[in-house]
């Protein structure tokens, strides 16, 4: 009969892998028909570059990365927990409040690697994405350059004024 820790903690697996964050299949960036574009040729281009993008990320989705992290994490964990249990513990009973515990804690260490797992592989995926849609002529986000000086100036403060005429510059 299992124990009821053991029990107990595979519910607390299961629940914590149910709340994983699941990101989009598709590009978290948008992008926009290019000049003398048609919708149609956009449209042909975007799915055309949706595919590129999923075969630089080794074909599979965020999700399914963030899945497949997961599920080694809790499995590795699960076995560390049975043996630490085994070896502290003694006997089957320790083997099993081992394993609970080691699969709960290995659930939250899979958490934890899926979501990092799925936000670099959905990074990775939007890149190929622009640069794609890039190359056919497609409109795509750029960032915008704020200066250093002027981010690190805290809120509400001013800037200073310029100097006056012809005093050297800088």
């Amino acid at each position: 009969m299992k124990s009821p820790i053991f029990t107990r903690a595979a519910i607390s697996a299961m629940l914590l892998l149910a709340g994983c964050a699941s990101l989009p299949t598709g590009p978290s960036v948008m992008a926009l028909p290019g000049s003398g574009k048609t919708f149609e040729q956009f449209r042909s281009d975007d799915a055309e570059c949706r595919q590129y993008a999923l075969q630089q990320i080794g074909g599979a989705s965020a999700n399914q990365a963030a899945v497949n992290s997961s599920v080694t994490s809790a499995a590795a964990g699960t076995v560390v927990g049975a043996l630490a249990g085994a070896a502290i513990g003694g006997g089957h009973e320790g083997a099993g409040v081992g394993a609970g515990t080691g699969l709960l804690v290995g659930s939250m260490a899979g958490a934890g690697a899926a979501q990092s797992s799925a936000y670099g592989t959905q990074r990775s995926y939007d890149n190929a994405y622009i640069q794609c849609m890039y190359a056919k002529g497609e409109q795509v986000p750029v960032p915008g350059a704020i200066p250093r000086s002027r981010a690190r100036m805290p809120a509400g403060a001013s800037y200073p004024p310029p100097p006056p005429p012809g005093y050297p510059a800088p």
